[in-house]
């Protein structure tokens, strides 16, 4: 049917126009940094103008507590050296042990694209629960791995890639083998990646939107910025980054304070 190669004109175009682009193994980072800051960006331009955009700032999760252009600064500049002296490195090496396939002449159905972007999130919110778990429950791992994120009890846009190193990598490879794993075209692969980070900086932007994702996907099956805005205040809840079944399951759900008990404290 038509509606099967909905993708397909799209796909050849970006074939006939940008092959030596998109086929280049450095196109993912990319693709990846350049989504976290221009998705970043807008909601640092919120942060600054503050109760100068009440339309906006009535919706900031923690209104007493503002990140400052320096915090900001900071966390841009961490995001930018892990991907130049870490993420780059191992593109390179990458390239001699496992060198990307040619690139398919086929564009992904959309029924394709969706599903197999369903299933790639779902794979990683499970893992990344486990993870994030467990480097909560174990001190020495929380302190030398994880704790770096948790330096700001209010997350904010920037603040979303403020990772130690090991858990850059280990983030980094099951976003990059995740979809090799579930066989994943490359149009899709890409659509994950913006999609994924686009979720991640939602979660860390500190405002509970009513047009963010978990308020427009129905019965709460996403978390967003309310559950990880609470992760950062009670760390032992809401591991999850993106879906709340696994913190249902397993007790670990926790609803978001009222802003008049965060101004009282």
């Amino acid at each position: 049917m038509l509606y099967h190669r909905f993708l397909q004109p799209f796909w050849d175009y970006l074939l006939f126009h940008y092959t030596p682009l998109i086929s280049s193994p450095f196109f993912p980072v990319l693709l990846a940094f350049s989504s976290y800051f221009f998705f970043s960006l807008p909601f640092a331009v919120l942060d600054l103008l503050g109760e100068k955009v009440p339309l906006f700032h009535q919706y900031k999760i923690q209104p007493n507590r503002k990140p400052t252009l320096k915090m900001m600064g900071d966390n841009f500049m961490v995001a930018f050296y892990n991907h130049i002296f870490f993420v780059l490195p191992a593109v390179i090496i990458s390239i001699f042990i496992m060198p990307a396939p040619p690139l398919p002449r086929d564009a992904p159905t959309v029924y394709e694209l969706f599903i197999d972007m369903l299933a790639v999130l779902l794979l990683f919110d499970t893992q990344y629960f486990i993870w994030h778990f467990m480097h909560h429950k174990h001190p020495q791992l929380y302190r030398w791995i994880h704790a770096v994120h948790h330096e700001y009890i209010a997350p904010f846009s920037w603040s979303s890639e403020r990772l130690s190193i090991p858990e850059l990598m280990t983030v980094g490879f099951w976003s990059n083998r995740d979809p090799v794993l579930l066989n994943c075209h490359p149009l899709t692969t890409w659509c994950i990646t913006v999609f994924s980070i686009w979720m991640s900086v939602e979660d860390h932007i500190g405002y509970d939107l009513p047009w963010t994702l978990n308020r427009l996907v129905p019965l709460g099956l996403l978390g967003g910025a309310p559950a990880h805005d609470m992760h950062h205040q009670r760390p032992s809840t809401n591991y999850a980054p993106f879906f709340s079944h696994w913190d249902r399951i397993f007790g670990t759900a926790a609803p978001l304070k009222k802003k008049n008990e965060l101004k009282s404290k």
